[in-house]
């Protein structure tokens, strides 16, 4: 009875080592990834910017320059956290064409008339809002599951995915977000 315990201890012992270290969870994934390229247009309705009231693709708009591609579902500060900063960096980064929009996967009939009051509101002047169905554009690997997607490219090659589960866009993600621009920004 020992013996069969001390076996018994031994083997769960060796599959462990065995096993290895325990693992991190795989970090949640949606949307183009890097090395990927954006190889669709797509035309959303355009709510601000030079094309508002519009179908126009902002793919198409901002050609091989550097941009940040935001999907999202809803207005939330969160996100309003993380389109302040990226207005800002849109103006610092002129020189550069840095170029942002966002992309809300809504069938909300209000949202063409929310939507301007929520750029207002948070003095958003450099980015474009705009709305695409729920599914998202064809191409683009947008998952339902997924409640925020940040996709940074230049010419058209995908450097840095981010994407959040709803209620996961924090302060630290919109820092990262930041903190990884000069990844598709050019080289001074």
């Amino acid at each position: 009875m020992h013996r069969q315990r001390t076996v018994t201890a031994l083997a769960l012992v060796l599959g462990a080592i065995l096993a290895g270290p325990p693992r991190a969870a795989e970090p949640f994934r949606a949307g183009l990834q890097p090395g990927e390229k954006i190889a669709h247009a797509f035309h959303p309705l355009n709510v601000t910017g030079a094309f508002a009231g519009e179908e126009h693709c902002l793919v198409c708009e901002h050609g091989l320059d550097p941009v940040v591609m935001v999907f999202a579902r809803e207005p939330s500060d969160a996100l309003a956290a993380l389109l302040v900063k990226l207005d800002a960096a849109v103006a610092a980064h002129k020189d550069a064409s840095l170029g942002s929009f966002v992309v809300f996967l809504s069938d909300d009939k209000e949202l063409p008339r929310k939507l301007p009051e929520f750029a207002r509101k948070h003095k958003l002047q450099h980015i474009v809002l705009s709305i695409d169905p729920p599914a998202g554009p064809e191409g683009f690997k947008v998952t339902r599951e997924a409640d925020v997607i940040v996709v940074l490219y230049t010419e058209h090659v995908v450097k840095v995915n981010h994407a959040f589960k709803k209620g996961a866009l924090d302060n630290k993600a919109v820092e990262q977000i930041a903190a990884d621009l000069p990844k598709i920004l050019p080289r001074k």
